[in-house]
């Protein structure tokens, strides 16, 4: 045991509260793990006080950090069937009591807990199929550390009353100064998936709130099992039982793993004596014995956009390089007037992880003052200035967190035990925080800035709360489990036009392409027919080139890829890789559409959307074909912007089926083909539109629009054309692995020889605006249907490949060339006399451009 006294020996005296450790269970011993204090609150006498949460008691932030991440592991090992980790485990737990007992001397402290984190990072494990939910107030930060370190998916509950959200679930903690929880995520469905659900909290006692929260989240949706992850562990025999039964009567597993286990007593009569006790204690000084510090707000430059809330639900962490970006640039904030003198990051209530995460980068700038970490809190806790007892000083403010019971009292414990503890207190309270709520009489830095030398406010920007996704059957014609829409149904707007008045409109330079959309007619019974062949002709083909990119995809990914296509070409293509994988190797991948427009790029809420709900990694963009890579290009530009503004580094690589245009380099095949799904509209894509990106429908934290076009459902051939492709699959499996592999192993670089080739047909035809020239099948077949052809070079041997191009173009007037080498099937020219500027680089009218006679 430590030198110094236990920090639960005044409590244990006074009221006879006994804490015993069961070492045959506990990786560390109960004491060291907690201390006790007296509570304010009538349905409890006493409060354990963690010493490595960071709530109550300021701590090392990489102690804290290498807590929870043991209590991660512990919970991987829980869920694995073959935990290899068990004798590692116990070693890493050794060397944290040992820091915590204060056997290694300071100088090496920051040395051999860093060592310590780094033997934790070798036995973290990566599941984003199990949800973790982490307990407010106290247990948000310990939640997520968990999940980070089992790579899961993270909510934690909350008691803010957030605009716009709404409740999943809400569970009671009867014991609590505040009692009721809400769960309160962006997408619902997340938490209804049957997932194994990991619940986390700092301390279990009676084990009440546990099953609460069990017995509601299994009435909206089962779950197969359920494991409760704590720091200490003082369930009675009698609490044990009650999780077994609740656990047989549900039909389900729950398992609990905790760091310490042990037995805590209580003595007689405990509420009446912790009331006396309370009452003869002599009252702290309320008036500071110096002028105030000061009080500086600062507002972390370029910190990338906000930093959201684990509240809503999110799938990762937030960005290392974001949240050490803050901490630089607290370190230039510090007063240099007190370097010597120790740092307190002070967080805010639920607001934890984010502060100790910066607290931990501030130490690792700091190593000559001692940074510290702990956060605000609703607890009133009885505060007693003796080494034996965990609370040793205390102040009060005014809330300024918005919640659901309304204003009151904040307190924040153990930065004043005696006079001046900390030189300098950074206080980061939840963004979007306004100045004006922490200043002024009462307030948070009124009270801080009488306990310290200076305070440091951190005004970091709020997150807004993403919108939930769409899906069949109320949008779209998928079924929901195909294809999740990150979308927003603007179904009303009045946005169709006849091709001539748009291309009109965008060349007058009043709007943008993808403000209005072309009118989408039901198919001709010719036309209908010619895709019908088409699909006969093609389907196996398409199969092939599915399992093949597919087959990569698994490869590169890791058997783990989050399937994202851009609308809408892409929405089919997802699907069918997605039904490859599960139809051929029993994987059930995720698969979203999001919108990317021209002069726009990619839908950046949708993208703040995948962040907070996967792994940026396993993210893989899908489209159906290249022509000349203007969408790669678009994509490869949008996503260095959102690495800039927001702090997230997606993957760039994009997965094709078809890529003639050599601008890919994950496909199923580079050759110019007619892939059926490009001859019609929606009605091969779900029966959605094409993604409008007007500001007059969508605002600033909405997903791009689509339109569901219910009045097609006649012609909808969207469902067919996935069966008749995936009836091919078991078929063409063999020669999709052997064509994967041989495309792995060889050289797939991007030559860009499509954009090559445009450039020469623009050189020929006079046409200085590449975005006029459409090489390829699938973007000629657009060129026909939405726009205002000009011309269509057609190869002289491709006659039997795009007999539908034929059609269309002959339907409307259009004159089809011949052109020997054409080094696609086919290429689409759009009037450049009529709209020289529809397709500008940025998305508006330009002035026409010159075109050569022809």
């Amino acid at each position: 045991m430590s030198q110094h006294p236990w920090t639960g020996g005044f409590v244990q005296d006074a009221l006879g509260v006994g804490i015993k450790t069961d070492h045959s269970a506990s990786l560390l011993p109960v004491e060291d793990l907690v201390g006790l204090a007296l509570r304010r609150n009538p349905k409890r006498a006493h409060l354990l006080v963690s010493r490595v949460l960071g709530k109550h008691v300021p701590s090392e932030p990489g102690l804290v950090m290498a807590a929870g991440e043991l209590l991660g592991v512990l919970v991987g090992e829980a869920l694995s069937a073959t935990p290899e980790s068990v004798s590692a485990t116990r070693t890493i737990a050794a060397g944290l009591a040992a820091l915590m007992r204060g056997e290694t001397h300071d100088d090496g402290r920051r040395a051999a807990l860093r060592s310590l984190r780094r033997e934790l990072a070798g036995l973290m494990t990566r599941n984003q199929q199990i949800i973790t939910i982490g307990y407010a107030e106290t247990a948000t930060g310990l939640g997520r550390l968990v999940a980070d370190t089992i790579g899961s998916y993270y909510i934690h509950s909350s008691r803010h009353a957030a605009v716009g959200a709404a409740a999943y679930g809400s569970f009671e903690e009867s014991h609590s100064h505040a009692t009721s929880h809400r769960l309160l995520p962006t997408d619902p469905r997340r938490l209804n998936a049957p997932e194994p659900v990991v619940l986390v909290d700092d301390e279990l006692s009676t084990g009440a709130t546990i099953i609460n929260t069990i017995t509601e989240l299994h009435a909206l949706a089962p779950h197969p099992s359920y494991t409760v992850a704590t720091l200490v562990d003082l369930r009675t025999p009698g609490d044990r039982a009650r999780f077994d039964e609740l656990a047989k009567r549900l039909g389900t597993r729950i398992r609990v793993v905790a760091l310490g286990t042990g037995q805590i007593t209580l003595g007689a009569d405990i509420l009446k004596r912790a009331g006396e006790v309370v009452a003869a204690l002599p009252q702290a000084p309320v008036t500071p014995d110096s002028a105030p510090g000061t009080v500086t707000f600062l507002k972390p430059p370029a910190v990338g956009a906000s930093v959201r809330s684990d509240r809503f639900g999110n799938g990762g962490s937030p960005q290392a390089d974001t949240l050490a970006h803050i901490g630089e640039s607290i370190h230039r904030a510090l007063p240099q007037a007190a370097a010597a003198e120790p740092v307190l990051v002070l967080g805010s209530e639920e607001f934890i992880h984010v502060p100790l995460a910066v607290a931990d980068a501030l130490d690792r700038l700091n190593p000559d003052r001692g940074v510290r970490f702990s956060t605000t809190t609703r607890s009133p806790i009885v505060a007693l200035d003796r080494p034996d007892y965990a609370i040793t000083g205390t102040v009060q403010f005014a809330s300024h967190d918005a919640t659901v019971d309304g204003p009151g009292v904040r307190f924040a414990h153990n930065v004043s035990p005696a006079g001046r503890r900390f030189g300098t207190i950074v206080l980061m309270p939840e963004p979007g925080t306004p100045a004006e709520a922490l200043s002024g009489p009462g307030s948070v830095t009124e009270a801080l800035s009488a306990v310290c030398s200076a305070v440091v406010v951190v005004l970091l920007p709020a997150s807004p709360i993403l919108p939930a996704p769409l899906a069949g059957p109320a949008f779209g014609s998928y079924a929901p489990e195909e294809v999740t829409w990150l979308l927003k149904d603007i179904g009303d707007a009045a946005l169709e036009a006849p091709a001539a008045d748009r291309e009109a409109v965008m060349q007058a330079g009043a709007g943008r392409y993808a403000e209005t959309l072309p009118i989408e007619y039901s198919p001709s019974q010719q036309y209908q027919q010619l895709y019908r062949d088409a699909v006969e002709r093609s389907s196996a083909r398409v199969a092939q080139a599915v399992g093949t990119v597919t087959e990569m995809a698994l490869a590169v990914r890791r058997n783990r890829p989050v399937l994202v296509s851009l609308a809408r070409a892409g929405t089919p293509v997802g699907i069918l890789m997605r039904r490859w994988a599960e139809q051929i190797h029993g994987i059930d991948l995720p698969h979203y559409t999001m919108s990317i427009v021209r002069g726009v790029g990619l839908d950046q809420t949708a993208l703040r959307y995948l962040a907070a709900h996967h792994d940026p990694e396993h993210i893989l963009f899908v489209d159906g074909w290249t022509g000349k890579g203007a969408i790669t290009r678009e994509l490869s530009a949008a996503l260095d912007r959102f690495a800039e503004t927001d702090g997230v580094a997606f993957p760039k690589d994009l997965a094709v089926l078809a890529d003639p245009g050599h601008c890919a380099d994950m496909y199923g095949t580079r050759e110019d083909y007619l892939i059926p799904s490009a001859c019609l509209n929606s009605t091969v894509s779900g029966l959605v539109s094409r993604t409008v990106f007007n500001m007059e429908f969508i605002g600033p934290d909405d997903f791009h629009g689509a339109k569901f076009y219910h009045q097609l459902r006649g012609d909808d051939v969207s469902r067919e054309f996935l069966a008749a492709v995936s009836g091919h699959f078991r078929t063409v499996e063999a020669f999709a692995r052997t064509e994967a592999r041989a495309l792995l192993a060889a050289d797939r670089t991007p030559t860009w020889a499509g954009r090559l080739a445009v450039e020469s047909l623009g050189r020929e035809y006079g046409i200085d605006d590449l975005n006029l020239i459409k090489p390829g099948v699938g973007e000629t077949t657009r060129v026909l249907l939405r726009r205002v052809p000009w011309k269509i070079l057609v190869r002289p041997d491709a006659a039997a490949e795009i007999a539908h191009i034929l059609l269309l173009a002959q339907q409307r007037g259009v004159a089809v060339l011949e052109v020997p080498g054409l080094p696609f099937r086919c290429v689409g020219l759009i009037d450049p006399g009529f709209s020289g500027g529809a397709s500008g680089a940025d998305g508006f009218a330009e002035e026409s451009t010159a075109v050569a006679a022809q």
